[in-house]
């Protein structure tokens, strides 16, 4: 199965002349901030704002309530346990708030469940935690549909508060407080926080009044971290706790991050939201995937040089044995999707995929074709599935209307999970892909590659890449600025890569030539004609311990 779709190319519309004038910045810096959405009033907020407590977290409804009773608890020497999730964001958020509460003196332990076993957010080992002595646990990242679970561990004894981003179902776990910005009530204004984001939050309020409460920032590492790796929108607060974040991962102490940092062949001190991302994420996420996430949580927590290595290299491995999972995988589910190629939901199912990789899965081919895809792991106790969508397709809403034939589900409109019985499986299907032809058989879905602006080469001079900088950490909701140049000069071109299936280029127009790269035409030398249109944006990398800029192709044609 293969995708037929070239992307459609869209240009932002012209910057309008009261926003250019109010803003009074270079002309495609102001461009830029525009196809954004930063209003005018917010232009210096975005470029210069350094203060990282951005919103009074006791807008969070039931903060007041999460902050007393965890007072009691320090107060009284209870015993609290943090109950975590497996992947990136869920460690951070775990070990934000376990080293937040233990500078206070907290009785404090911890709980990541396990992948295959326990599946996200539903709280299946409350019980255990009571028997070991725990009276108050705190969720992060997880634990808003745990309807059932909070209401037993209520009634028999142990308090719950439920931190989560999440999207919540129409009826609130009954627990002591629960935050989430996305709560119908709530008067948080911020609502795309990752789940160490509210963690993290619930730590300011804690330190509200607190001569120590700017040892915070030492956190902002693990914020970054799983900020980045969660895919939340680096706007708005977001982006201020991921800039100071970085600056902070870019010295971090912890020795754990450091081989980690050392063995993916990153440079300390210029790390940014793409070495995160594409680097350190998926290292600390390939644990829980194909194993228990205790092995990321120890990296993070280690204070042996001896058992960092061993750990990073664990890590490593398993990541590198993860990649070559999911891409049998991936083959495996486009050939057996080859006959339902217009459909216009892609969902599989199948006894042997692997419940930690199945998301990836999904998510590369709605990279490449565009369509919401979801994959199911069959198993004997019940069928997990894994969701991936496109804006125009919102998962939680479909699962929703589905809820009769589910067992759990929760997640995000782009990025949902779900259990269902195997007997529900093939209906479950059925209902996907009739939502699916309502909201989407009238929509154009090839994919839009969105371009900020039409340039000469002669724009990008040093001057206007060092402004450009100044929008970083670019990642979701602020995404690295595309391009638009047309009729360059190929000079040179050569194949390289392991099967050759990369292009390098010297590309020039006028007197002005660029280095460019492109890893994903598939094109052969001799295919490229003289003078293509390109569509790219700038990258950064190191060269003999130097770092250049080069063009980093998105897509090209022959020029007209």
């Amino acid at each position: 199965m293969k995708s037929n779709h070239r992307p459609h190319w869209k240009i932002f519309p012209p910057t309008p002349e009261e926003y250019s004038n109010a803003v009074s910045l270079h002309p495609l810096i102001t461009q830029l901030l525009y196809n954004r959405g930063v209003a005018r009033d917010e232009v210096c907020y975005f470029l210069t704002k350094p203060c990282i407590l951005d919103d009074d977290p006791f807008l969070f409804t039931d903060m007041s309530k999460a902050v007393d009773r965890i007072k009691k608890a320090i107060d009284s020497g209870e015993k609290i346990a943090i109950y975590g999730d497996f992947d990136v964001d869920g460690i951070t958020a775990t070990l934000v708030l376990e080293e937040g509460l233990s500078w206070l003196g907290t009785n404090i332990t911890h709980y990541i469940p396990d992948r295959l076993l326990e599946g996200h957010g539903q709280l299946l080992s409350l019980k255990k935690l009571h028997e070991q002595g725990n009276n108050l646990v705190i969720t992060v990242d997880c634990g808003i549909t745990a309807l059932r679970e909070v209401k037993n561990a209520q009634e028999d004894g142990l308090d719950i508060i439920i931190t989560d981003h999440h999207t919540p179902l129409a009826t609130l776990p009954q627990a002591i407080a629960v935050i989430n910005a996305k709560r119908n009530n709530s008067q948080y204004p911020f609502l795309e926080l990752a789940g160490v984001g509210v963690a993290f939050k619930l730590l300011q309020a804690l330190y509200m009044n607190d001569d120590k409460k700017e040892r915070l920032t030492e956190l902002l590492d693990l914020v970054a971290l799983g900020s980045v790796a969660d895919m939340v929108p680096l706007v708005g607060e977001n982006r201020h706790l991921v800039k100071e974040g970085l600056k902070v991962l870019n010295r971090t102490k912890r020795i754990g991050l450091k081989e980690l940092i050392r063995i993916s062949r990153l440079e300390p001190g210029k790390l940014d939201a793409k070495s995160i991302g594409w680097f350190l994420g998926p290292r600390i996420n390939a644990a829980s995937r194909l194993g228990n996430a205790e092995i990321s949580y120890e990296l993070l927590t280690t204070n042996t040089l001896i058992q960092a290595v061993e750990l990073a290299t664990k890590l490593e491995e398993t990541n590198a044995e993860r990649q070559i999972l999911t891409k049998d995988t991936l083959s495996f589910v486009k050939e057996k999707l080859a006959g339902k190629k217009d459909i216009p939901l892609l969902m599989e199912s199948d006894e042997s995929y692997s419940i930690g990789i199945i998301g990836l899965v999904a998510g590369k081919l709605v990279d490449e074709f565009h369509k919401p895809a979801i994959v199911v792991s069959i198993g004997s106790d019940g069928c997990h599935g894994s969701a991936r969508s496109i804006p125009e397709f919102n998962l939680t809403t479909a699962l929703g209307q589905c809820q009769d034939l589910l067992t759990t589900f929760g997640g995000h409109p782009l990025a949902a999970g779900f259990t269902v019985s195997r007997q529900n499986l093939a209906q479950l299907e059925n209902s996907l892909q009739k939502i699916a032809i309502d909201k989407l058989s009238q929509i154009d879905l090839r994919p839009v590659l969105n371009i900020d602006a039409e340039i000469p080469l002669s724009t990008l001079t040093g001057d206007t890449i060092n402004l450009i900088q100044q929008l970083e950490p670019f990642g979701q909701g602020n995404p690295h600025p595309v391009f638009l140049t047309k009729k360059t000069k190929v000079k040179k071109c050569y194949n390289f890569g392991n099967s050759n299936n990369y292009l390098k280029l010297e590309l020039q127009q006028g007197d002005v030539s660029w280095q460019a790269v492109s890893f994903h035409s598939h094109m052969r030398q001799a295919e490229i004609p003289d003078y293509i249109d390109i569509v790219y944006n700038l990258e950064k990398r190191r060269w003999k311990g130097e770092e250049i800029l080069q063009i980093n192709l998105i897509d090209f044609v022959p020029s007209a």
